[in-house]
């Protein structure tokens, strides 16, 4: 691996108080070419823009896809990753369903680790604080036939993360009646650039009514509930935590498989069927629907307030020891290394 550190680097000039959510990043980036048939030797260089021809056919038909992770740093200042394994798997997953190359394990891990190591600075401590870690491939061949790429650049680039919603607010949804985030046999399981530009319109149609995001409903028959947002939604009705199955329409979430095992290890009853939002809806109105909430890399778990369906909303319980709180202080508490580590999810960063 080629490294060339910046000599004009930026840390000190920024308040971690006042930042914004994915607009500063940090002073370096991974970079990785795939010409000929192979990934060249990787390199992390200052961080800086691309310069890209306009026929590179990624630009032309959104053969592109990413990641989600952070870097955490705990009371020691040692710096760990959470399940970084699982983010390269998922990654290749969606590289194959995109037909793009698949990367390393070495090349991903190894440069991941080594980026945040460079930049370990730019990991804040405190419980909330964290690096966000954005890996990406996209197709960079100069041709614009409608044909699968012959090249690849990937990248990983880091933005310093506080709470990505504001904990202290209300977190509305409304629950999709129209628009689908995903259909069945296409991309919706992959984290394909173009499933999440396909949301901001409907998002914003929400967002002008008063709500935060959508619950996205099956694309067939808009009957059961599978995504809120950015994130795979729990609903906890009675003492059973609920949870819509993985399929090609949903995102295999690793923060969603990490909660299904705590909530197992906790002694909690977890399903993990189809639910109807008329399921939802006469849960509310009997009185057993405690609790809904979303689960992802950047949110951890953000308790749901309330939803609404057919031009009524449903204003949820405030439950002081609900599980969302429970599940996430116990998820954290592993990232954090300020508690044992029972399935060895913790990758240190040296």
């Amino acid at each position: 691996m080629v490294i060339e550190k910046n000599t004009n680097p930026k840390i000190n000039q920024i308040n971690f108080n006042e930042i914004q959510f994915g607009e500063i990043f940090s002073d370096h980036m991974f970079v990785c070419d795939y010409k000929n048939n192979k990934w060249n030797t990787p390199k992390i260089v200052p961080y800086q823009d691309l310069l890209i021809s306009p026929s590179a056919n990624g630009l032309h038909y959104g053969q592109a896809v990413f990641e989600g992770m952070k870097a955490y740093k705990d009371a020691k200042n040692k710096i760990w990753l959470f399940r970084p394994k699982e983010n390269w798997a998922r990654l290749n997953k969606s590289c194959e369903r995109l037909e793009i190359s698949l990367i390393p394990e070495n090349i991903f891990i190894d440069g991941i680790k080594t980026l945040v190591s460079i930049d370990s600075k730019w990991v804040q401590p405190g419980k909330g604080n964290s690096l966000y870690i954005r890996p990406f491939v996209f197709a960079n061949q100069n041709c614009i036939q409608a044909s699968p790429s012959k090249e690849f650049k990937f990248l990983i680039i880091c933005t310093p993360a506080k709470s990505y919603y504001n904990e202290e607010q209300d977190f509305n949804v409304l629950i999709a009646e129209k628009y689908s985030r995903a259909a069945s046999g296409g991309v919706g399981y992959a984290k394909a650039a173009g499933n999440y530009a396909a949301s901001f319109y409907p998002t914003k149609l929400a967002q002008n009514k008063g709500f935060d995001q959508i619950i996205w409903t099956d694309a067939n028959s808009h009957q059961y509930i599978e995504e809120a947002g950015t994130m795979n939604i729990f609903v906890r009705i009675n003492n059973s935590l609920i949870t819509s199955p993985t399929n090609d329409r949903i995102l295999d979430g690793i923060t969603r498989k990490s909660i299904i095992q705590i909530a197992k290890d906790k002694g909690i009853n977890v399903e993990i069927r189809p639910i109807k939002v008329k399921e939802l809806i006469d849960s509310f109105n009997d009185g057993t629907l405690k609790e809904l909430f979303g689960a992802g890399t950047a949110v951890v778990v953000c308790p749901i307030t309330s939803f609404g369906y057919k031009e009524k909303k449903y204003k949820l319980p405030f439950i002081k020891e609900s599980y969302a709180n429970i599940l996430k202080d116990a998820l954290t508490s592993i990232q954090y290394n300020s508690t044992k580590d029972p399935h060895n999810w913790r990758v240190s960063v040296e």
